[in-house]
């Protein structure tokens, strides 16, 4: 279309961007069940068949805010400096800011919504949570290589254990998540995967 954002036109691209900061920040506000479509749009400042032409429904332009926000923020999402523990806070402390600050209430909505839809639980997965999984499970793995952990349990249930912790704190609001929480699960991780002494990867 002559409007798309990939053609290069900047308003386009502009009530876009506007669109899907709109619909993150009034979800975290007033929740997934409340969100409109008619809120969208009014709040972006932009038409209501503006958003229709481009999302069929509100869990589309989420989906499509979270995974820009990953892309704007994968410098934190997607850390390599060298040093694993670092990377393990980096990557945990801002995706717990991202969920206080912005899309907690999005990604448990949208995990909602998904036990009774096949394809948005095909989307989620595909495009945001599969990605988050990927960048942690990454991590870790490169510290393996480095030598820096273990492969003590496998790394996909380590992954579960963080991100698991995370949707369990979300959903029953019993705690924090928070820097805190980041610092506890990069420990724990640490301790979980450590070398055994005197043991190598290799054998």
């Amino acid at each position: 279309m002559d409007d798309s954002p990939a053609r290069g036109r900047p308003r386009s691209e502009t009530a876009r961007r506007a669109v899907l900061d709109a619909a993150l920040e009034l979800c975290q506000e007033g929740g997934y069940q409340a969100l409109t479509m008619k809120a969208i749009a009014e709040t972006a400042g932009v038409g209501r068949q503006t958003v229709y032409r481009w999302w069929p429904a509100k869990q589309d332009v989420l989906i499509d805010a979270l995974r820009d926000l990953r892309l704007r923020a994968s410098e934190h999402l997607d850390p390599d400096s060298g040093d694993t523990l670092e990377d393990l806070r980096t990557l945990l402390t801002a995706t717990f800011a991202l969920a206080n600050r912005l899309t907690g209430k999005a990604l448990v909505g949208l995990m909602a919504e998904a036990q009774h839809d096949p394809d948005l639980s095909h989307r989620l997965q595909a495009t945001v949570i599969g990605p988050r999984r990927h960048a942690l499970r990454l991590v870790l793995a490169r510290g393996v290589e480095r030598g820096e952990l273990a492969e003590r349990v496998p790394l996909d249930l380590a992954v579960d254990f963080a991100f698991g912790t995370m949707w369990y704190r979300l959903i029953s609001h019993h705690a924090p998540v928070d820097d805190e929480l980041a610092d506890q699960i990069s420990a724990a991780l640490a301790t979980l995967l450590r070398p055994l002494p005197g043991v190598s990867e290799s054998g």
